[in-house]
């Protein structure tokens, strides 16, 4: 089913929320009224537009996106061997949103490790254009070529012949660019990465993440430890065993 979607800018309407006035909303056209006819079909089919999509990027680890289209309503986990089920990162609604878990290197080499285990799962492609939500940018960035990356991630999904709505980087960096917005990064010993942003100084978007703070110790809060197996099994699949550019703490 997934795999049919991706291709259909219906669905990249919503799943973007492009539908609920979300950035490329200008753009929908006369796709507004098949979004519309999908809003009552999903009335009626709300229990089959559920489903988890796991990514594995080596040794076990996995990323997974759970897709509830019919609420608006996507998460993303990881598990590892160590996990009984996935640990949740982040979530993106029309309501309480916390999307920004990663930072774009860690989705990049996420991204690159899912091809490499999968070449048909191609980079940029569909794992990007369905992760990138999840990720953010900051002034330490290469935006450019990470906007270039999901133009090319959308790009290899749009069909041939298609001249309508399809979403592209400007989008996404939309909801993501957190250059000058006083997000800083913090690091600690066991190689953790959380921010905290200073609201005293800003103007723009509030940063809505889970990842504020540091490891602690119980089991409550962002999963670092996890992630950190995840990262380290996606570098040792691409064969990449140095920290990306773009790790550093701010």
């Amino acid at each position: 089913m997934l795999q049919e979607s991706l291709h259909d800018p219906v669905f990249w309407a919503r799943y973007t929320f492009a539908h609920e006035e979300g950035p490329g909303a200008d753009r929908l056209g006369d796709l507004q009224g098949l979004l519309d006819d999908d809003d009552d079909d999903d009335d009626e089919d709300s229990a089959d537009s559920s489903l988890d999509v796991a990514f594995e990027v080596g040794d076990g680890h996995h990323v997974v996106l759970s897709i509830d289209a019919s609420a608006d309503s996507y998460s993303l986990g990881i598990t590892t061997p160590d996990l009984a089920e996935p640990a949740e990162l982040g979530w993106d609604d029309l309501a309480h949103w916390h999307p920004h878990a990663l930072r774009w290197p860690e989705l990049d080499l996420i991204c690159r490790a899912i091809a490499a285990r999968n070449p048909q799962l191609q980079h940029p492609g569909a794992p990007l254009a369905l992760l990138c939500r999840f990720a953010a940018v900051f002034d330490d960035d290469d935006v450019d070529q990470a906007v270039a990356a999901v133009d090319e991630a959308y790009a290899a999904l749009r069909p041939p012949q298609w001249e309508g709505y399809w979403p592209c980087g400007a989008d996404w960096l939309d909801r993501a660019d957190f250059r000058g917005e006083n997000v800083i990064w913090q690091r600690d010993e066991a190689g953790n990465l959380w921010a905290h942003q200073d609201d005293a100084d800003r103007d723009g978007e509030p940063f809505y993440s889970t990842r504020l703070g540091p490891d602690s110790g119980t089991g409550d809060g962002f999963p670092h430890t996890p992630l950190r197996a995840v990262l380290s099994a996606a570098r040792a699949t691409v064969g990449d065993p140095q920290v990306p550019a773009g790790f550093q703490a701010g």
